[in-house]
């Protein structure tokens, strides 16, 4: 019996080994591969091109690239609305408008579709469909895509100032466990400083770092700074590492 369960292990083993070593890649993802490295080619062409103000090969090379993305990629991956934007950008300085518009306006709706309407990427669209409008004259529709512009990215620079102050909390909370109460104490006042501006006196965050602060001050035995910061404290609150979450789009990709 010990011999046959040891002949079975040992043929589920080459099996195994079998399938890994004949395994052979998909030709259709080689293929598309191949043809996004020409994409790739052709885009950097297309950039170096406009750098030089050649508007007319870059457009050339872009057109050429974006033809690719849609075939192996669909046209709507956010690779082809990066090509639209580009496209569109080309146009603009050509003064062909309604072309500009066409493209920018198709970057915009995948991106919007894609990444939702707060992420830098559909900022950047709203700020080039806003810059195209005001030289088209319409001034109306240009502030309010640059308003738009602007409360996307003042979101962006707010989460990413509270993700430098959970940054902060938590090398205050390493240096605690190190023995270096002093370096733990100028990292929980750094996160304090724009947990304040950002939440305010109260909230549960800002009183994490007053109660760690004061709580590092009196093991220290510096008693009056402790008594300083304990006098802000107004609720229980436990400090802890925490993550920085990522803001995630509708699709992955």
């Amino acid at each position: 019996m010990k011999k046959i369960t040891t002949l079975i292990t040992t043929l589920l083993l080459f099996s195994a080994c079998s399938s890994l070593g004949t395994y052979m890649p998909n030709k259709k993802h080689i293929t598309t591969s191949k043809e996004l490295r020409s994409a790739n080619i052709l885009n950097n062409k297309g950039v170096d091109a406009y750098r030089r103000g050649d508007y007319q090969n870059a457009l050339n090379y872009y057109l050429q690239s974006v033809a690719i993305k849609e075939k192996a990629l669909g046209i709507n991956s956010l690779s082809t609305a990066t090509s639209y934007n580009n496209i569109g950008l080309i146009y603009k300085k050509r003064r062909e408008y309604n072309k500009a518009l066409h493209y920018l306006t198709k970057a915009l709706q995948i991106r919007e579709h894609l990444l939702g309407k707060n992420s830098s990427s559909t900022a950047e669209s709203y700020n080039n469909l806003g810059t195209l409008y005001a030289v088209m004259g319409d001034t109306d529709r240009a502030i309010n895509l640059t308003e738009n512009t602007i409360a996307i990215k003042k979101n962006i620079i707010q989460k990413e100032k509270i993700d430098v102050a959970i940054s902060y909390t938590n090398l205050a909370v390493l240096k605690e466990i190190q023995g270096d109460s002093q370096k733990a104490i100028e990292y929980h006042k750094k996160a304090l400083e724009i947990n304040k501006k950002i939440f305010g006196e109260e909230h549960e965050v800002t009183q994490n770092n007053y109660k760690s602060i004061a709580q590092l001050y009196f093991a220290t035995q510096q008693y009056q700074k402790a008594k300083e910061y304990a006098q802000h404290i107004v609720q229980e609150s436990k400090v802890e590492l925490q993550d920085i979450d990522v803001i995630k789009s509708k699709n992955q990709y």
